[in-house]
This record gives C-alpha cells, structure tokens and sequence, in this order.
C-alpha cells in the first residue's frame, strides 16, 4: 500500500510541475529588434532552396481530417535525421541580408521549424518541447544558441522575436513558426517561398482561427488560443481589438460571432508533442 501511495503522489507531484512550467513559459517574449538583421536587397531576385525541407515535410507529415497537421517522428530515420542536420547547416551558410524582404522571411520561417524538428528528434522520444533544455522559470529549447549564421549565434527565440516579429510587424508571423505542440498552427505541408509568402502567410492564419485550437465557442463561451493572450500586442491593444483583427480570417458565422462577443475570454494550449503515432 505505501508503494501504492509513493507511487501516486510521485505522479501527482510530476503533473503539477509539468503544469507550472507550462504556466512559466506563458510570459512570452517581447519582440526587441536585432538590427544586424535589418538590411536587405530588394534588387536581388535570387531564391533560396529549400527542397530538402520539402523532402521531409513529404514524407512524415502527417495532414489529419480535424485539420491539425502531425509529424511522425518515431519514424524518422538516421539517414534522414542527417538529411535534416545538413540543411540547416546549408542554411547557416547563407547570408539572408543580401536577399529582398519576401525571401527573407520565408528563409527564417522554414529555418525555424526545421530548427523545431531537429531539437524533437534529437530528445526524441519526448512528450512536450517543454521538457527541452532550459531552466525551471524558462524551461524548452528556445534560448539556446543553436546556429551560427554569419558570425552570429542565434536561438529560436531570436528568430522569432528578435528578427521576424520586430522587423515585419505582421501579426500572421505568428501563424507560421511551428511550436511542435499540439495547439501551436499547423507545421505547413508545404515550404514557405518568397513569391507566395503573403498568400501562405493568410492561409495560415485562417486554417488556424477556424480551428477549435485557435478558437473555440461553446453557447456564450469564447476560448482562443493561449498564443493570442501571450501576443496580444501583435493583434491589438485590447481584446476588442484582437477579436476585430481575428475576425478578418474568420469564415462569416465565426466573425459574426467575434463581433459581437462582449463577455470574457478564456484562454488555453496543450504543449503535448504534434506526434502522429
């Protein structure tokens, strides 16, 4: 019976700190400007390669009729796993500076969540990218210095919020970097280009706000994404304002129902791995 009991507790005594960690990372980052990354040039038409990520993304992507896309990690081989090293290595040898704008940010976007892939399969097996590196107040992968690219060493998280959020000021960033969890949108089947960014970039924002992950409604209940409580300044500077912005990707009955919400928001995300099985 006492091993019953130790065994239970220990149990208990792990959900809870899973839950707390989670509750640590809500306190997302402020997106402050790296300015080494600011430059571009818009005269150069050249694009950059990403088909090994295609590659990939072909073979163990999963697209499941609920709408949320999954990655079968389990069955990712060494061959591939290095397939995958070798591409963000070619990656950190280009200078995304020299490139325009829209090529850019589709460098940067599919860098990250092939970077995201990587990290899971390196700690694979594991059940949410919050058990990654970090610390106890700021547990996950994302402060660590994983690239180099032109003499800089880089996280994700500078990625995120130190070149994409501060440089292009658009919201629908957020729709596009792929968190490897359940409730983050969707890891794109397809890779991001520079000639149809915008286009994939709104894609992504509705496949997610007409998602019940994004936003869910139940009678007078209204819960988004906890990613929308986290970076609400990207949406707006109140929640009236977010729900205008999100209503402009909403299918009509959804954006008639933002419109014309007046009660309190709730807000949720599961950090469990997007693992196909």
């Amino acid at each position: 019976m006492f091993t019953h009991m130790t065994n239970r507790l220990g149990k208990l005594l792990s959900i809870f700190c899973f839950f707390l960690l989670a509750q640590v990372v809500y306190a997302a980052p402020a997106a402050k400007i790296i300015t080494f990354w600011v430059d571009s040039n818009e005269a150069n038409s050249k694009t950059i390669s990403h088909d090994a990520w295609q590659g990939l993304l072909d073979k163990y992507l999963v697209s499941t009729s609920n709408g949320v896309n999954l990655f079968k990690y389990s069955a990712v081989p060494d061959t591939d796993r290095e397939a995958l090293k070798h591409y963000i290595k070619t990656l950190e040898t280009i200078d995304p500076r020299r490139y325009n704008r829209n090529e850019q940010i589709a460098y940067w976007i599919n860098l990250y969540n092939a970077l995201t892939v990587d990290v899971i399969l390196d700690a694979y097996p594991v059940k949410s990218i919050l058990k990654i590196g970090g610390s106890f107040f700021s547990p996950g992968p994302w402060n660590e210095k994983y690239l180099n690219i032109s003499g800089q060493k880089l996280s994700l998280n500078d990625i995120e919020h130190g070149i994409l959020r501060p440089i292009w000021k658009d919201s629908r960033i957020h729709y596009a970097v792929n968190c490897a969890s359940y409730s983050c949108p969707n890891l794109s089947a397809r890779i991001f280009t520079g000639e149809n960014i915008d286009d994939q970039l709104t894609e992504a924002a509705k496949s997610y706000i007409n998602n019940p992950r994004g936003i869910a409604v139940e009678g007078e209940d209204l819960l988004l994404s906890k990613i929308f409580d986290w970076y609400q300044t990207d949406f707006g500077t109140n929640e009236k304002e977010l729900l205008k912005k999100l209503a402009k990707h909403a299918e009509p009955a959804l954006a008639k129902r933002l419109a014309e919400h007046n009660g309190d928001i709730d807000y949720g995300y599961d950090w469990d791995l997007n693992e196909a099985k």
